[in-house]
Parts: C-alpha cells; structure tokens; sequence
C-alpha cells in the first residue's frame, strides 16, 4: 500500500445494503464506504469518515465519529464484510504525500455528515443537489473527503466533491484509470 491508494468497504449489514441501492451499487457487492490510505506519524493510516467505526482513533486514542483515522491491518481486520484496495495509478511525489496529508490534517476531528451522503446518493439526485448545495465541508462524509483530497492533488477535479457518493467516485476514478483494478484485502 502506498499514500493515495483508495480503500474500498463492501459492508455486510442492512446500512450497507441500503447505500448500494442508493447509489446503483449492487448490495454486499458494490463499495458502501471509503478511505484513503495517507501518510500518518511514521508509517501510513487509513483515514476516512465515518460513525460506525469501533476502533479507536489514533491520534484520539478514543472512538471518534467524523473524520478519523486508524492502522490500516486493524481497520481491515476488524471490518464486518468486505475491504479492497484500489491502488492509485502512480506513487505520490513527496510533495503530493505532504499536501494529502495537510489536507486530511485540516479535515480531523470534522464530524460526519449524515445530510450530505443521504444527498450523493442516486445520479440525478446528486447532480441536482450539488447545483442546490454547493460544497460545505463543516462536515463530511467518507466520499466526499477521499473525493476533496483527490481534487486537492490535481487527480480529480470536482467543483463539488460533496456529490460524491463511494460507488460513483470508485467508478469515475477507475474509468479515467486514476485507480487501478481492486485487490481484495478481506
């Protein structure tokens, strides 16, 4: 795993379920929530934003709801379903990895945005959202950060990443080979 790479949860519960249905996933399948891996004190973390998580935060050493992060072997062992990684198409120059990991250090501790990812979901209803809405990132939910951070480096640009839900970013992301084909991680 290297800082940039997308990693991709198929959750085995009803909430996932109903996420896929939403956002033309197919359920227990399709990817219900994101992370991004990033550079985190010595090593790389997964970060991502969420309410669901039980492991406690690394840098709160609490649980946490919103933005988070966490050891990438534990976030993946502990995750009730399925996890993959999509490895981005290229390593990140150091001054990419500084800039992801500044970002995601500014979005710590935000809370997680309920609103915000009931409004991504579905095509049209995202799109009509994002001209409604233009993007807050007072909060934020798990797509619209990995979607922000990727727009932050250049790899995605997105006037609102808040229309972002995680099938819609995995799918824009692996049509413009911006990530490369999964690999299954649990």
């Amino acid at each position: 795993m290297k800082a940039g790479d997308l990693v991709g949860f198929s959750g085995a519960c009803f909430l996932s379920d109903m996420v896929n249905i939403a956002t033309l996933g197919i359920p227990r399948f399709g990817i219900s929530h994101v992370g991004i891996v990033a550079p985190e004190g010595q090593g790389l973390a997964l970060w991502e934003s969420t309410e669901h998580n039980p492991l406690p935060d690394l840098i709160a050493h609490r649980i946490v709801k919103g933005v988070q992060v966490h050891e990438l072997d534990l976030a993946v062992e502990n995750y009730q379903g399925k996890v993959y990684l999509y490895p981005l198409y290229r390593e990140l120059y150091q001054d990419e990895q500084d800039r992801l990991a500044e970002f995601l250090a500014s979005m710590y501790g935000r809370g997680y945005d309920e609103i915000g990812a009931i409004r991504s979901a579905g095509v049209g209803l995202s799109y009509i959202e994002s001209l409604l809405h233009p993007e807050n990132l007072s909060s934020i939910f798990c797509s619209e950060m990995v979607a922000k951070a990727y727009s932050e480096l250049g790899l995605l640009p997105t006037h609102n990443a808040s229309r972002w839900s995680p099938n819609r970013l995995v799918r824009r992301l692996r049509r413009r080979s911006i990530l490369l084909p999964s690999l299954r991680l649990k």
